[in-house]
Order: structure tokens, then C-alpha cells, then sequence
């Protein structure tokens, strides 16, 4: 049996000053470092500032390893190096074995020569990827974003995650390390090189004909037989086996009544296990692989509609509107984004109602665990390969070779997992004008395509033919594809908000048929930033905080609109908490709006989920996971069953619509009240409705013309409601106004706490006036909200669950509790 040798666990990293520390592998240099206290906290102020230094050197990871007679005996020792980051040199038993040159690619050596009974040792030496990227931008510059401020320069002639350099909602540390697996591989006669699982569903989705092929590394002639065993809840539904020929085995199986995957909200996740063994003409098992998929024909549907050419993706015969957000490393340092972190910020997508994440191009292919986890979850992939914001060297003929290895293995690696529902090319190469084109510095346009449509085409094909390849996001596959925002075809970026400056009501004039990119800023919480700064830097303008805002225009256009919607705040904290707000705002009238329009648009990917810092940035959850008023707004927005409504100025009137993401026809009622800045009740009613499947529909028209003349537009709220069975399922609010201009009343909060069950605690509120975006916060205690930043009538109570981290008695939690509401912000102290 194929049996691995770990050397991950301790080793002893070297370095400049004479620095010779105990290390950990997997891992990077700067946690090494940081866990010695030979560096600060790069995210703390801007320490970052100080740890640049790391990054310019060299650095040697060392340990010494036993292997024992029996293990040596085997026929072949590989040396598999799941990830080095990146320019390294492998030393075994003081001997040169490699060189490597891609922190994406796994590296395999034969090493039987070189291992001997008794200790042997293992250095790796990684040079700086500094010098290097310099250099080669000496010798011919490529154009990229972020250039003098944000992103250090080169990064683009590496094959290494891309944000490493810097971005402008990230750090700019440069990582080097054994940042995944390594050990020693057996091999005895043969071992199972590759397995690749495919599917076929029938018409009917009644029967699943999974196909396994296997390929075979031969050390030794033999007779080999390949087993397959596809099993569900340790229950067997299929088998099947087959002799081994030049090396390759193909068998195929029937699942019969196939219990179906789903994305989020629609369906289960069931997922079966398929387990191949090798074995040889004695009967012995050779090597063992096992693998999980999900039975589910998940596609991207293109085809001529009536706006064009539809960007739409169906699973198991139903096409749905992708929900979700751009997924960013969870760290700067990967060893310090856990499995269980990402997981977690999974778990609050799911919880959001999203069904879809964008692996970012300018990040790192994630590990197993991830694509484990969205499996699981329902949370389909949107796979970028780690390109963006940048020309490359595509006339390199070296560097396309090591890309191409590079994209074969990544998809090798991932195809199996049910979520994965793309594979896309790049991060925008596309859509910023200066990185395509014939200037210098430039990336000629066929020298794009030969890389991205091409070689990266084929390759995928050649590995992955179950699922659609896309060159680039953005990308108009329709007319000029100079013009990347053809808004009847592809996806589209859409940033005319925040970067163009455009009101939010901008996003109600887009009519793209895919939006996998838009997004608006907010700054995280007060206890987060208490992470990052000392009391006197508190303030937005301060030195540290504009050191961890990273977007040239950030806090200008962040207040910019501010002042556009809302009252001036009153002092930091309530500045703070009101651009998550406004964050929210934001994003809800694009989401919305694309929604009420589907299927001609059928997705909204919003920039982004996550941090990989302390930062100012567009995401819904900070560094440490904690939601943003963005986030509590897209389990609202993104609602199976959502209500909503769209004010016209002119007419005084507001168009209620309702969409369903739902498969099936549902029974529901819609209704509405009309009230005054008191709370007063001025017009309500209700209407029972068939919603229809996977639709948008207007069902009701409000005129409020009368009631405009009476109380004029800065004295009315409109409060919809969507409810089945008397059960609410969602709840909006329209304004004819922006709320800087409403007159709003102190809502006197009421605010009653009791326990509840697992350490956990009621908190029901109530208001006299009409309270609008409350929310609450335990001060001095990190917690979850079953929901926050509510809109609450006079008569209405909602009972929020709250969650301690850690073990807080009532008392504590009475004492610690803040209600506060819009109207608070702007009050003086």
C-alpha cells in the first residue's frame, strides 16, 4: 500500500541577523517570525511599515527525519511538495534535488537515490521573490494596477498570489514558506496517479451514469485491477472493476433514483463517496483514493433571448439566480486562515442565503477543506485562476509552460466537487484599458487571447469537459469585445457607484445580464478597529486608520455619500457604525433592482464577502467574521421570498414587487402600512397572492399622491410585508425621501433581555416612534445577532437571539447592552 511520510510539523527556519528559530510547516516566515517575537503584529497601526524587511531576504527551512529499513525498500520515494511559496531550492542529505518556481504547482521528485537508513535531512532555501519581479520589470515593464500606492511592483512575473503585493483592501506583505503538505510518498508496483469522476443525469434526473477514469504511475510490471465503490451514508449503490491497460482503467456505474445535490435554498446537498482502489494480481491493495461528489448537472446556460444572450446558471434542469459575493483570502498569511475560520465565513454566506462565491483571481486556489465545505453548504464556485489587474509576460515562453502545468493540476485537483460551477480565466484583464492594448507596458490583445482562450481553454477542456470555461470577468462574448460591459451578454463589473461617483439610484438604469462585481465601502466595527489602533488614532482622518484604508479614494467617497443620505454622525463610533449603513444601502438598491429584473439579469456577486485584515474595505464580514450591517441587509436581500418596493418622485407612487427564488408556485400575502413620523397609521391593506415560480411580479401599485399633499414626502414611511401561513418572510421599508431629510422622533427603545438556551440570551425591543436601522451591541463583549439594523414600528416588537463568544451571566449582558437607532447618530451628547 502506498503509504506517505509526513514532514510537516517542526522544523528550524534560518535566516538574516543570524536568526535560527523553531518553525512550523505548513506555514510562512512571517508567522514563524511573529510567533517568536522577532517581528510586531503587521496588522497592528502600521506595523506593517516595519515588516517589509522579510520579504527582501532569503530564508531556509531545515529538519532532519527517520525513515525506517521497511519504508526504504519501497520500489520509489517521491518527495511531493504541496506548495512552496515560491522560488525554492531543495537540499536532501546536502545534495541539490530542484528548483521550483510556483507557489500553485505541486512539486514531485523521485528521491530514492538520496535518502539513506538512519537521519537524514531536508532543507528548503527560498530566495525573495523581490528582486526578481524587479528585475524582470527592468527589463520590460507590465503594466498594473495600484502602482505608488497600494501594490509593490513585479508581482505579475510570479506565479504567486497576486495580492501578496498588495491591493486596495489588503497589506502589502510579501509571504514566503512551506505553505502546504510535504512528505515522503511510497509507491510499490504502481499508484493511482489521477482519478477523474464525470457524470451523465438523464432526462428525467432519474439515473445517474457516473464514469471513473483512472490513471496509474507504473513502477513495476504487473497485473493491476481498479475497484470502484460508490457509496451514500456508508450505504454501497454501485461498484464496479476493471484490469489496467497501458496504464489506464475507465469504468462506468448506474445510480438509480440518484438522491440530487442543490445549490443553497433550493434543494439538499446529499454527497456520495467514491472509492477507487488499485490492486495488483495478488490481490493486495496498491493505493487507495477517495473522493466525495454530488450527483447534479449544474451548467452556464448562453442563448439568444429577447435582450440578447442569456448568462444564466441551471442546476438539475432549473435555472436560478446566483446569490453571493467575491470570496478574498481569509489572511494575509494562509497559515493564519484556518480551515475552521473559512468555514465559518462560509457558514455566514449560507446564512445570508447566498449560492454562489467568486474565488477572486488575484488570491490563491483555496485549500480541499474549502471546496469540502461549499460542497457541503451549497455553495456553488465561481473558479478564477490567479490572474488579475495586470499584464503578463504571455510572449514568455517558459512562464506560459509553467502556467499550463499550473491550470492542469488546479483542475485536477477540484473538478470532482459539485460546487465547483466555473472556470474563469482572469480578475479584469479585460475590463481596465491600460492593461490590453499595443502602447508599452501593455498586453497585446493576441497575445491575450492565445493565453486565455487558447492555452488556458484547452488545458481546461483537455482536463474538465462537464463545465464551461470564461476567459476573463468581465467579459462581452457578443459584438466588440473591447466593450466589456455589453450589457445584453456576459457579466459585468459595475462600479459607475463608488468608483464613478454615480447615486445610488444608478444601479436601477443597469440592465447587465450577470453582475459578478459592485460594491460600496464601510469601515468595520468599533471593537474591531480597537484591534488595530491605539484611543487617540480613533478618528477616520487619523494617520493609522487613512494606513488601513487602502483605496485611494476611500474615506472621501465613503463621506461623500454620506452626506448625500444621512445626517452628519456625531462623534467616531457613530461614523463608523453609519457607513455600514450606508454600505447596506447601497447594495440593496443594485440587488434589488436586479432581482425585480430577473431572468434577464440572473446573478449578483457583490465585492466582497471577507478581510484578510483589520481594514476599511467593501466587505459585508470584517476580519474576524463578524457581520457588517451589509450582511444582515443581504439575508434580506437575497430572501428566498422577497418583498420589496420602488418609489417614483414624480407620481408619488411606489410599485410593490415580489420575487421568488422558489421552484414551486407558493401561496403568500402581501401587505403594507403607510404611516406618519409619529408611528400614526395612515393607509394600510393586504392582498393574497400565487407567487409564481422563479419569477418577479408586480402585484400592487400604491398612490400616495393624497397622502404626499397632507404630510408632504419627508413625513411618510412605507413599511411592506410578505408573509405565508402568518408567518412574516420578509419586510422592507420605502421612503419618498432620503432619511437625512425625514423628520424622525426620538423612538424612546425599549429593550428587555432574558436568558435563553446554550448560553445564549432574548433580546426583545420595541419603540414609541418609528426606529429605523436598529440595531444592538453588547459593549465589551464579542457577540453574534440573530438579526441587527431592523426597522421598527410603533406596536411591533422583534426578538433578537444573542450569542456571547464566551460564557457572560444576565447581568453582565443587561449592563453591557446598547439599543440605538438612525436617530441616535446625529444626536448630540
Amino acid at each position: 500500500m502506498s503509504e506517505t511520510f509526513s514532514l510537516d510539523g517542526n522544523w528550524t527556519l534560518k535566516g538574516p541577523k543570524k536568526i535560527e528559530i523553531s518553525a512550523v510547516v505548513p506555514g510562512c516566515v512571517h508567522a514563524d517570525l511573529r510567533r517568536e517575537n522577532l517581528i510586531p503584529d503587521p496588522y497592528f497601526r502600521d506595523n506593517e511599515t516595519q515588516v517589509q524587511w522579510v520579504g527582501e531576504e532569503n530564508w531556509t527551512y531545515t529538519r532532519s527525519f527517520e525513515l525506517s529499513p521497511a519504508f526504504l525498500r519501497s520500489e520509489r520515494l517521491e518527495l511531493v511538495c504541496q506548495g512552496l511559496d515560491t522560488f525554492a531550492e531543495i537540499h536532501i542529505n546536502g545534495r541539490k534535488l530542484a528548483e521550483t518556481d510556483n507557489m500553485f504547482r505541486q512539486w514531485e521528485f523521485d528521491v530514492k537515490a538520496l535518502l539513506r537508513e538512519g537521519e537524514n535531512s531536508i532543507s528548503v532555501t527560498l530566495r525573495s521573490p523581490m528582486p526578481y519581479g524587479r528585475r524582470k520589470q527592468e527589463e520590460r515593464f507590465l503594466w498594473q494596477t495600484g502602482i505608488g500606492h497600494h501594490r509593490l511592483e513585479g508581482g505579475q512575473w510570479v506565479r504567486k498570489e497576486q495580492s501578496n503585493y498588495g491591493w486596495d483592501w489588503g497589506p502589502m506583505i510579501v509571504t514566503m514558506g512551506i505553505w502546504r503538505s510535504i512528505g515522503i510518498r511510497s509507491v510499490n508496483t504502481a499508484r493511482i496517479e489521477d482519478t477523474r469522476v464525470s457524470q451523465t443525469l438523464s432526462q428525467s434526473f432519474k439515473k445517474a451514469t457516473v464514469s471513473v477514469d483512472v490513471s496509474c504511475s507504473v513502477v513495476k510490471r504487473s497485473k493491476l485491477l481498479a475497484r470502484v465503490e460508490i457509496s451514500k451514508d456508508g450505504d454501497v449503490v454501485a461498484t464496479a472493476q476493471s484490469s489496467v491497460a497501458r496504464k489506464r482503467a475507465a469504468l462506468e456505474m448506474t445510480i438509480r433514483n440518484p438522491q440530487l445535490w442543490w445549490p443553497n435554498g433550493l434543494g439538499e446537498q446529499p454527497l456520495y463517496t467514491v472509492s477507487v482502489e488499485l490492486v495488483d494480481e495478488s490481490g493486495a491493495v496498491l493505493d487507495r483514493e477517495v473522493k466525495r461528489i454530488g450527483i447534479r448537472e449544474l451548467t452556464l446556460v448562453r442563448e439568444k433571448d429577447q435582450w440578447g444572450e442569456s448568462f444564466c446558471f441551471q442546476a438539475n434542469g432549473h435555472r436560478f439566480f446566483a446569490k453571493g459575493a467575491n470570496w478574498i483570502p481569509s489572511d494575509q498569511f494562509d497559515v493564519w486562515g484556518t480551515d475552521e475560520r473559512n468555514r465559518s465565513l462560509l457558514e455566514s454566506a449560507r446564512d445570508a442565503n447566498m449560492n454562489m462565491v467568486r474565488v477572486w483571481g488575484g488570491g490563491k486556489y483555496e485549500r480541499d477543506a474549502f471546496y469540502d465545505d461549499c460542497d457541503e453548504l451549497g455553495i456553488c464556485v465561481w473558479q478564477d485562476f490567479m490572474f488579475a489587474c495586470a499584464a503578463y509576460p504571455g510572449f514568455d515562453d517558459d512562464w506560459v509552460a509553467n502556467v499550463k502545468v499550473e491550470i492542469g493540476q488546479q483542475v485536477r485537483r477540484l473538478r470532482h466537487h459539485a460546487s465547483v460551477a466555473l472556470w474563469c480565466g482572469n480578475n479584469e484583464l479585460e475590463h481596465i484599458p491600460p492593461i490590453l492594448g499595443d502602447e508599452p507596458g501593455q498586453m497585446p490583445w493576441d497575445e491575450y487571447i492565445n493565453l486565455f482562450d487558447r492555452i488556458i481553454g484547452k488545458v481546461v477542456k483537455q482536463n474538465d469537459n462537464q463545465r464551461a470555461y470564461w476567459p476573463s470577468s468581465e467579459h462581452s462574448p457578443v459584438g466588440d469585445r473591447k466593450y466589456s460591459q455589453n450589457p445584453d451578454c456576459g457579466d459585468a463589473h459595475l462600479w459607475k457607484v463608488w468608483h464613478g461617483r454615480r447615486p445610488f439610484e444608478w444601479y436601477r438604469t443597469a440592465f447587465h445580464r450577470f453582475c459578478s462585481e459592485f460594491g460600496f465601502q464601510s469601515f468595520p466595527e468599533p471593537s474591531t478597529i480597537e484591534t488595530y489602533t491605539e484611543p487617540e488614532e480613533r478618528n477616520v482622518t487619523s494617520f493609522v486608520m487613512e494606513h488601513h484604508q487602502r483605496s485611494p479614494i476611500g474615506n472621501s467617497a465613503i463621506i461623500d455619500y454620506m452626506l448625500s443620505w444621512f445626517r452628519l454622525p456625531v462623534g467616531f463610533e457613530n461614523t463608523v457604525w453609519l457607513t455600514q449603513i450606508l454600505q447596506g444601502l447601497a447594495i440593496k438598491y443594485a440587488v434589488e433592482h436586479w432581482r425585480m429584473n430577473k431572468p434577464r439579469c440572473m446573478g449578483a456577486l457583490y465585492w466582497q464577502l471577507n478581510d484578510c485584515w483589520q481594514v476599511a474595505s467593501w466587505s459585508s464580514l470584517d476580519y474576524f467574521g463578524k457581520w457588517k450591517a451589509l450582511h444582515y441587509a443581504a439575508r434580506d436581500f437575497f430572501a428566498p421570498l422577497l418583498v420589496t418596493g420602488v418609489e417614483d418622485l414624480d407620481t408619488k407612487n411606489v410599485e410593490i414587487h415580489v420575487v421568488s427564488d422558489q421552484l414551486q408556485r407558493a401561496k403568500a400575502t402581501v401587505a403594507w402600512k403607510v404611516v406618519d413620523l409619529s408611528g400614526d397609521e395612515l393607509e394600510s391593506g393586504s392582498k393574497a397572492l400565487r407567487v409564481p415560480a422563479n419569477a418577479s411580479k408586480t402585484v400592487k401599485t400604491l398612490s400616495l399622491a393624497k397622502l404626499v399633499k397632507e404630510h408632504g414626502e419627508r413625513g411618510l414611511l412605507v413599511k411592506l410585508f410578505l408573509s405565508q401561513d402568518g408567518e412574516v418572510v420578509s419586510e422592507n421599508l420605502v421612503t419618498l425621501a432620503r432619511p437625512k431629510h425625514l423628520k424622525l422622533q426620538d423612538p424612546k427603545l425599549s429593550c428587555k433581555v432574558k436568558k435563553s438556551d446554550g448560553g445564549s440570551f432574548e433580546v426583545t425591543l420595541s419603540a414609541s416612534k418609528p426606529s429605523l436601522w436598529t440595531w444592538l451591541e453588547l459593549k465589551g463583549i464579542a457577540a453574534r445577532y440573530s438579526d441587527n439594523f431592523i426597522h421598527l414600528l410603533p406596536g411591533e416588537t422583534r426578538s433578537i437571539r444573542v450569542s456571547p463568544r464566551d460564557k457572560t451571566s444576565l447581568k453582565a449582558v443587561k449592563e453591557s447592552i446598547r439599543a440605538r437607532s438612525l436617530f441616535d447618530t446625529y444626536q448630540e451628547i
